[in-house]
């Protein structure tokens, strides 16, 4: 028998930097936060190196960064959310100084700000360098420790909706851990999706070992209609030292001067874009591929920029080359391409709603328009923090008067299903990453379409995994589909921008299961 459970509190499925922000702003309402994870820890949030993007200095505008944005996302991002987002932004950098986020400061007390790629001025502010995600979460964290209204079920993890009429009227979980459990079906009047993007689904990532498109993916197979799942940002720098996932060397590395070599010493960015190191990341990312492809193996190379200095204001990246056995200090950095950012996801109106009534979706799992075709580096974290507060609000708006209590949700998970196969898990990755990467073309999607097909047959009623496969053929599906090159999609059997193409995909995985049917038919 299913087991039911109902509850009057909001249900908010993650436990990053989106889902903690909601938390905290529906307070005192009762919340129940779904974490596969302890709080605060394996959160891309948690990860995220660079800071947030916010125009604060007294020559920058949100205009200007609004500006910037929609060049970046080359030609489909949503001009008004742009605006909107940037014109919020100055507001949450203070509130998470309220909220005792330590931003580095100069000694007049003004935020320091880096210039990051693509960005006109320097604006990203951040933590200890590249502490920034990391000491948000320890902050968020412990307010929402704090907070007696938020109830953390640990150790859970979100694999499906209940939907009656077109309404979300519930989320089924299951236990968290390689012992699978009979699933659980929790009732409740709204729940928010803040549960991460899908960049573990690539064999080459930076993103937590469970972020890999389950949130987008039950969503997707609830019937939700999804957006520009093609797009998936790949970072140009992860450190190639044979980590999985691979560590990051920040964006703001180069921001501080540090240059892109390959094996013969020599700096090949200058060749490729006006901004050299500081094009837009599709651009750099591809450009980092090709030498990779070529044997020249890359490297970012710190040394007359910060020389020492790398190590005590860059404690992440410091750390990563020492457990790579490299010294940043007298050796360049070796790095490589990796997923990092998927700018597609649950589609969203502006005040975070999905397509299915009770739904809404803030952070990398949803998308709302912001990011169009290449995310403006440090904008995720930017837009987790205004879609939060914007869907805790419209959240709160219409579900009407709250109870000032909620009992607690008491889950007990029995015995049972299907264990999810990592030798499988390990192929759909190496899929993607070889036919969906940083380059395409139709054969190899077709290709990928294929296998993903085959290893979902494999995985029987595995539902985490299913939802990995749904996302998947989502991206593939839309990249078959979109036959142009433009921001981070590129098609080498069609280079160039078709303008006709210019515009926002819209799809349901109805829509993607069609063209992966129409796929296997066909003779490969």
């Amino acid at each position: 028998m299913t087991q039911e459970v109902a509850t009057d509190r909001i249900v908010i499925v993650g436990a990053g930097l989106g889902a903690l922000y909601a938390a905290l702003d529906l307070a005192p309402r009762p919340v129940l936060v779904i974490s596969p994870e302890p709080l605060g820890l394996g959160a891309s949030s948690a990860w995220a190196q660079g800071g947030v993007a916010a125009a604060l200095a007294a020559s920058d505008s949100p205009e200007a960064h609004a500006q910037d944005t929609e060049r970046a996302g080359a030609g489909t991002v949503d001009a008004d959310v742009a605006r909107m987002v940037t014109d919020h932004a100055r507001e949450h950098i203070l509130d998470l100084t309220d909220l005792g986020t330590p931003f580095d400061r100069d000694a007049d007390g003004g935020y320091v700000m880096s210039r990051e790629a693509a960005h006109s001025a320097a604006r990203v502010v951040r933590v200890k360098g590249d502490q920034a995600g990391r000491q948000i979460m320890e902050t968020l964290t412990r307010a929402v420790r704090d907070t007696p209204a938020v109830q953390v079920l640990e150790g859970v993890l979100a694999t499906g909706l209940e939907v009656e009429d077109g309404l979300v009227t519930g989320l089924w979980i299951e236990r968290a851990s390689d012992e699978p459990s009979a699933p659980v079906l929790i009732r409740a009047s709204a729940v928010l999706l803040a549960g991460g993007g899908s960049g573990g689904l690539f064999a080459h990532t930076t993103n937590p070992p469970r972020i890999r498109g389950q949130v987008i993916g039950l969503a997707a197979r609830a019937g939700a209609m999804i957006a520009d799942p093609e797009f998936v940002q790949f970072h140009p720098t992860a450190i190639d030292s044979g980590e999985d996932p691979a560590p990051l060397a920040t964006e703001a590395l180069r921001g501080e001067g540090a240059i892109l070599v390959n094996a013969k010493g020599e700096r090949f960015m200058t060749e490729v874009h006006p901004d050299a190191e500081l094009a837009p990341r599709d651009i750099v990312a591809r450009a980092i591929f090709a030498q990779t492809q070529a044997g020249l193996r890359p490297a970012l190379d710190t040394r007359a920029a910060l020389g020492s200095e790398v190590l005590n204001r860059f404690p992440a990246v410091a750390e990563a080359c020492e457990r790579g056995g490299i010294d940043p200090v007298t050796q360049p950095i070796p790095v490589a391409v990796a997923a990092h950012y998927h700018m597609g996801g649950i589609d969203t109106d502006a005040s975070g709603r999905a397509s299915l009534g009770n739904l809404w979706v803030c952070g990398e799992a949803s998308s709302t328009g912001l990011h169009g075709a290449n995310r403006l580096a440090s904008n995720g974290l930017l837009e987790a923090l205004v879609f939060a507060r914007t869907c805790a609000r419209d959240i709160a708006d219409q579900i009407g008067p709250a109870p000032a209590t909620a009992p607690e949700v008491s889950v007990t998970f029995e015995d049972d299903g299907t264990s999810l196969d990592e030798d499988v898990v390990a192929e759909l990755r190496r899929t993607m990453t070889a036919h969906v990467g940083v380059l395409r073309n139709a054969e190899g999607l077709k290709t990928g379409l294929r296998t993903i097909a085959r290893l979902e047959d494999m995985a029987g009623a595995n539902e985490s995994f299913r939802n990995m496969c749904a996302t998947a053929t989502l991206i593939a599906a839309a990249a078959l589909k979109r036959t142009e090159s433009r921001g981070a999609h590129c098609r080498t059997d069609f280079p160039d921008p078709d303008p006709a193409q210019a515009h926002r995909t819209r799809i349901t995985l109805a829509d993607a299961l069609a063209i992966r049917d129409d796929v296997v038919r066909e003779t490969p």
